[in-house]
């Protein structure tokens, strides 16, 4: 597969101008006060199973309008005293998963306690969207409300990961002061978002961020749900403007120039789903200290394993893990020979 986007002298400069509108933070401050409270306190339920080292909750959260939104919590079973805290949010069209879920592992076998956040009504959540009578369903989220910013789908994923980072400060064994934000794709574009909207996570992990500089995503992208875009557009073109004026409330780029908490980024040039433009387009906006790692041969699979020893290096480096800072110390020499 050929490189499919700008060369990478150019991805490191590329700045589009901003697309949010004056309302921007008025919109987010109206939405998080009115639809952002309420409901009762996270409820942790213990889940049996076959896992020796982790312990596991069953957690339900009230998320936009305090709707009942779903979770896993896993926790080192070997631990003592309050543990630092990822909070993972989910590709499109996935969930929670089940309580094994092998690659939702990594951040609790490492010794942090780890939210799996739920996506509303995707298909491979538990958790429903809206009045609970929407099924689960495996596509059409990016267009679905996309003629006004109040009715977006979006809106109110958004709204359930930031109330997210409150459940997960909740328990008791979780310190509310080192709160990770983590994802890749779409879960990458919630927690960007997340940070900007909520000063309580210190750090952000941001893989092949989905939902960024999304005008230029739709003319590019070849694969994924940015697709649904051009669909519509194509079957409703008098309607186009008025999508795209929707989606600059929910601009991955948008949200980065709002966030100052330590960000790792990292960016596929091959990448079909999350052209590197659009990803560089929130990387070189992000107001906090910053990092990106470039895979010049990965499509939306992303690093692999290499991008999950640099995520823990990065929490080790966060969170103040003497092991972890070694291998952060380790890695950072690999960088400096590439």
């Amino acid at each position: 597969m050929p490189v499919l986007d700008l060369p990478i002298d150019q991805l490191r400069r590329y700045l589009p101008e901003s697309t949010d509108l004056p309302d921007f933070d008025e919109f987010w401050r109206h939405t998080l006060a009115e639809h952002g409270h309420g409901g009762s306190a996270a409820r942790f339920e213990p889940v049996a199973s076959p896992l020796e080292t982790i312990d596991t909750y069953d957690v339900t959260f009230p998320g936009f309008d305090g709707q009942p939104v779903k979770a896993w919590l896993h926790l080192p079973r070997h631990r003592d005293g309050e543990l630092p805290c990822v909070v993972q949010y989910m590709g499109y069209g996935t969930g929670r998963g089940t309580p094994v879920t092998l690659q939702n592992l990594l951040y609790s076998a490492a010794g942090y306690a780890n939210l799996i956040v739920d996506n509303r009504g995707q298909a491979g959540s538990d958790t429903v969207d809206g009045d609970g009578t929407q099924a689960a369903q495996a596509s059409g989220f990016l267009t679905k409300g996309v003629l006004s910013p109040e009715t977006f789908y979006y809106r109110r994923l958004i709204v359930d990961a930031v109330r997210a980072v409150r459940a997960a400060t909740e328990y008791p064994e979780v310190d509310a002061t080192r709160i990770a934000v983590a994802g890749g794709s779409q879960g990458a574009a919630l927690a960007l978002a997340t940070a900007a909207l909520d000063d309580t996570p210190i750090a952000v992990l941001a893989d092949l961020p989905f939902l960024s500089h999304v005008r230029r995503a739709a003319d590019v992208a070849s694969a994924g749900p940015y697709l649904e875009l051009t669909e519509f557009g194509r079957a409703r073109p008098e309607l186009v403007d008025r999508m795209f004026t929707t989606l600059s409330y929910f601009d991955g780029m948008n949200f980065a120039a709002r966030s100052t908490a330590r960000a790792r980024f990292s960016v596929a040039l091959m990448d079909d789903v999350a052209p590197a433009s659009t990803v560089f387009a929130a990387y070189n906006r992000y107001a906090g200290q910053k990092a990106i790692d470039v895979y010049p041969f990965n499509g939306h699979e992303g690093g692999g394993q290499l991008a999950a020893e640099r995520r823990l290096a990065f929490l080790g480096d966060i969170f103040g893990d003497a092991e972890t800072l070694a291998e952060a110390e380790r890695l950072a020499e690999i960088d400096s020979l590439a």
